[in-house]
């Protein structure tokens, strides 16, 4: 895949984003408010402070009212120019979008309110290494169930895509399989759908402004996965598990139906024991990979986004020998993840309800926020964890933070039962 190539795919994404950065002011300027068509004098005792894929450039302005704004034309990379504005209220302009660490030549105008443009002034500036750069050394592919798992460190935490290509298998060329545009600085996340053949992947890293790293090759052999046969799921009703409420059955979290009803504890649970547990049998025993959890949404009763009884964070545990009844350990000096309880429960991992894209508060929330909550919360299993086969859901805390009752709508489980 050649870097021309790239960089046309990726013009969708890079266009809006560089007209937000290198145009956003422009309207502020666009209308000629003076008659006086005197050049204006250049900007003067400019200094240069160097930062990651930019700097930022100070200098005096000339004694003048007549000054609208200082610009700055430069070239980033061998494609692509950007033009920077600043505020006559300024004495600060930032560049930025560099494609490396290298001497830049940036020419800086004084613009009057006449639209009339001074002589130039040309400063040299080097930026640092810009972030999507500083991020591909780190780039780390490994195996993972159906797929690879893929993890980049983003010190700066710039936005970045992070790309993934592979050979497709009809035309034999590299192709985009994915693209994850992100400013995290810790970006870890996986890829499925793969058979367990040895394949060869690439990924490499774009920035906002059209710069593209090298390609990162490796070869990865998927680890074999299926989705749990949920006709074989069952409940398991040990003495210390939660009464079920409002006939919301535990049997709904395996009916492949994501929306209400679901399962619902008693609310509130009589008499109180929290944590709350459930017990269910999968009716086979399997190393599991991954799970999807789906909490109720919206419904004829109202919207429960992010609150009421959806499990804010929550206790897997597992086992395969017939399941053994016991209160279940939680807190500090609880057994960490594939330790053991004192009754043979192995702790799977604690898990947490990521937070609402937007931030919203309760009960507001967008088109994205929605979204997300019906599309289910997915999660990773260790990959030292034994096989297990009966499941319990242990609710630490639910989102409305009384701590009184939960429900979910559905679960699903992947993994390898051979």
């Amino acid at each position: 895949m050649t870097k021309q190539y790239k960089l046309l795919f990726h013009l969708a994404w890079m266009l809006p984003v560089l007209c937000t950065l290198s145009c956003s002011k422009v309207s502020e300027y666009k209308d000629v408010v003076s008659e006086d068509k005197t050049k204006p004098a250049p900007v003067t005792n400019v200094q240069v402070a160097n930062r990651s894929g930019g700097a930022i450039i100070t200098y005096d302005l000339p004694l003048s009212e007549n000054i609208l704004y200082v610009q700055a034309n430069y070239k980033i990379n061998d494609v692509a120019s950007r033009q920077t504005k600043s505020s006559y209220y300024s004495d600060t302009i930032i560049v930025g979008g560099f494609e490396k660490s290298q001497e830049y030549k940036v020419v800086l105008y004084t613009v009057s309110r006449a639209n009339i443009f001074s002589d130039s002034v040309v400063v040299t500036v080097h930026p640092e290494t810009p972030a999507y750069l500083g991020a591909f050394p780190s780039i780390l592919v490994k195996p993972d169930f159906g797929g690879i798992n893929i993890n980049v460190l983003n010190q700066m935490k710039d936005p970045l895509g992070i790309v993934t290509i592979a050979e497709d298998p009809v035309t034999s060329q590299y192709e985009i399989i994915n693209q994850n545009y992100t400013n995290l600085d810790t970006i870890s996340y996986s890829l499925r759908g793969f058979d367990t053949i040895p394949k060869r992947f690439g990924v490499y890293i774009t920035d906002q402004y059209g710069n593209i790293s090298d390609t990162f090759f490796t070869t990865v052999t998927p680890i074999f996965e299926v989705g749990m046969d949920k006709s074989r799921f069952n409940g398991y009703v040990l003495p210390s598990d939660v009464k079920t409420g409002f006939g919301w059955e535990i049997s709904n979290l395996w009916n492949n139906n994501t929306g209400s009803p679901g399962y619902h504890t008693e609310q509130p649970i009589q008499p109180l024991v929290w944590p709350a547990v459930i017990t269910f049998d999968m009716g086979q025993v399997a190393k599991l990979s991954r799970y999807t959890i789906w909490d109720r949404g919206i419904d004829g009763s109202g919207n429960w986004l992010w609150q009421a009884g959806a499990p804010l964070s929550w206790t897997l545990w597992g086992r395969e020998q017939s399941p053994v009844d016991e209160t279940l350990p939680s807190g500090p000096g609880s057994p960490g993840v594939g330790e053991s309880s004192p009754n043979g429960w192995i702790n799977l991992g604690t898990y947490t309800l990521p937070p609402k894209p937007s931030g919203l508060p309760n009960p507001q929330y967008t088109n994205g926020d929605l979204e997300v909550w019906n599309a289910g919360f997915s999660f990773n299993f260790s990959l030292d964890l034994p096989k297990v086969r009966y499941i319990r859901f242990q609710c630490l805390e639910n989102a409305s933070q009384t701590n009184n009752f939960f429900n979910m709508t559905e679960l699903s489980f992947w993994g390898d039962p051979r």
